[in-house]
């Protein structure tokens, strides 16, 4: 306690320990899982990048999309080592870093949500439009399209760090019940963004698949129809897959009837699983571009 007098050690040492409570003991389990996200969301999405900004002879307005994507997803795998080292020692974080980690995967989190999306309707406008002259124009308008689509992700989620927080039931880090997300306003704007966006991939995906099946270049087999097909199916599956799960709690935890231990384990399960789509994404790049495909 350095120079305070004895009596208020006891209750300094009190307060820190009310605010700062490390978890029962480590989980192997979630180490592992994001220490293999970690490193393969690192290095797929650098060599991403790498090919997209330095390999591409010929730069399509989709790799606008997917550069941004590439970008999202390093940043979002940059705040994984704090929770690799959280699950591994469960050491007494402070809360700016807990809050801070937290606001870094959510927004590129929502950031790739987005661009998935964009990746979908760009697609599907390229082939069922392709001489439309205000769909060509629209879809030059990629860089602008990203910018929004950053500025929409950070104005949904910055404010998470800002919110009035009950400083009292933090407990530990990784390990307290979401607060703000789970704020019925918030989950529900989140939920319907989520199933807005859902809705506009669905949609692209059936017309793109819709629009191949008719094309005479596809039945006289002029495009690869099976990798179209193959592509679709690689981002449909992503976004279902790793995004799907963390809604579905996230409508959970606005029934009463639900909260409980298990529906917070839950969340951080789903929430890993909504992480790894930063190691899944390079499925997409793969799928999306001839360029892409020959360098691999």
């Amino acid at each position: 306690c350095g120079n305070l007098p004895q009596l208020l050690c006891p209750m300094v040492l009190s307060e820190m320990t009310s605010n700062c409570t490390p978890g029962v003991s480590a989980v192997p389990v979630f180490v592992g899982l994001y220490t293999i996200i970690f490193t393969l969301g690192l290095v797929l999405n650098l060599v991403a990048l790498y090919i997209f900004c330095c390999c591409s002879s010929v730069c399509s307005l989709t790799t606008v999309y997917m550069k941004n994507l590439a970008v999202s997803d390093l940043l979002l795998v940059v705040s994984l080592p704090v929770r690799i080292y959280y699950y591994s020692k469960q050491p007494c974080l402070g809360r700016q870093v807990c809050e801070l980690t937290g606001l870094l995967l959510l927004l590129n989190m929502y950031g790739s949500i987005f661009l998935l999306t964009c990746i979908s309707w760009d697609r599907c406008m390229a082939v069922c439009f392709p001489m439309h002259a205000r769909v060509k124009a629209l879809r030059k308008q990629a860089k602008y399209i990203c910018l929004g689509v950053w500025l929409v992700s950070c104005a949904g989620t910055v404010p998470t760090y800002f919110t009035q927080k009950d400083h009292n039931n933090f407990t530990s880090c990784f390990d307290s019940r979401p607060q703000y997300v789970t704020q019925r306003g918030v989950s529900f704007a989140m939920m319907f963004c989520f199933a807005v966006l859902l809705l506009v991939m669905m949609l692209c995906s059936w017309a793109l698949l819709r629009a191949v099946r008719r094309s005479a270049a596809a039945r006289m087999e002029l495009v690869n129809s099976a990798k179209i097909r193959s592509m679709i199916v690689a981002n449909v599956t992503i976004f279902l897959g790793c995004f799907l799960p963390f809604h579905l709690v996230l409508l959970c935890y606005q029934v009463q009837d639900l909260q409980s231990e298990a529906l917070d384990v839950a969340y951080r399960c789903t929430l890993l699983v909504a992480s790894a789509n930063a190691a899944l994404d390079p499925l997409a790049y793969y799928f999306a571009t001839e360029t892409f495909q020959r360098m691999m």
